[in-house]
């Protein structure tokens, strides 16, 4: 079980990095939007395998329904945001892509 102060320290945390990523993506420009959403996708697909390595933890240790519906809920999420992620990137590129004449 989750002490308090241990809870605590982890939303405080949680919290103050909800803030940083707020001010630091709110500063980059337009331009470099594309670039930075597909190198953020990468990154979170590798944070996509560490969330199944510890649900596959979760589920050996903490063998409570709460916890393994958590941590398969949390990992079907961040699938969800890594494919929707690149949908949006794949889109905003064929905007760059000149069309074609059609030919008579």
């Amino acid at each position: 079980m989750v002490h308090v102060t241990e809870f605590f320290g982890l939303l405080t945390v949680f919290v103050l990095a909800i803030f940083v990523g707020f001010e630091v993506i709110s500063k980059v420009p337009t331009t470099l939007h594309t670039p930075l959403m597909s190198a953020t996708n990468a990154i979170h697909g590798v944070v996509l395998v560490g969330a199944i390595v510890i649900v596959a933890d979760v589920f050996h240790t903490h063998s409570t329904v709460l916890f393994t519906v958590l941590a398969i809920l949390a990992t079907a999420l961040g699938t969800i945001n890594v494919f929707g992620g690149f949908a949006v990137t794949e889109r905003m590129l064929q905007m760059f892509k000149k069309k074609e004449v059609a030919k008579k």
